[in-house]
């Protein structure tokens, strides 16, 4: 047994096998698991949240972001008048709504609020 680095050296290298498409099965299915569980359903809340805002009508009732219930009093293109109580009335953007609630929903929670 020797050790010695000529003897070391003098040994060839094993020969590389070029990848071919067997190599990139495994890189190309990591992309497209991502691609289904990040990116498309990302797309899709996008897609249902922009289709919600264009159907947005005055006396929707809704809640921001912030989480506040309102009725849609006044709307353009850019805000968005919220009826919060009896005379009430706050200005938020319109991206910040985020879901439509069922009709009755703000009348039921503001009888509540008058009868405590």
């Amino acid at each position: 047994m020797s050790f010695l680095i000529s003897d070391a050296l003098a040994q060839t290298a094993p020969s590389a096998v070029q990848p071919g498409f067997e190599g990139m099965l495994f890189p190309l299915g990591i992309l497209i698991f991502f691609y289904f569980l990040f990116i498309r359903p990302q797309s899709k809340r996008n897609k249902e949240q922009k289709q919600m805002l264009a159907a947005l009508g005055r006396g929707a009732e809704v809640v921001t972001t912030g989480g506040i219930l309102g009725k849609v009093a006044e709307l353009d293109d850019n805000f968005v008048k919220l009826e919060v109580s009896d005379n009430s009335f706050i200005q938020v953007q319109r991206h910040a709504i985020a879901n439509m609630m069922p009709k009755g929903t703000y009348k039921t929670l503001n009888s509540k609020k008058t009868k405590e």
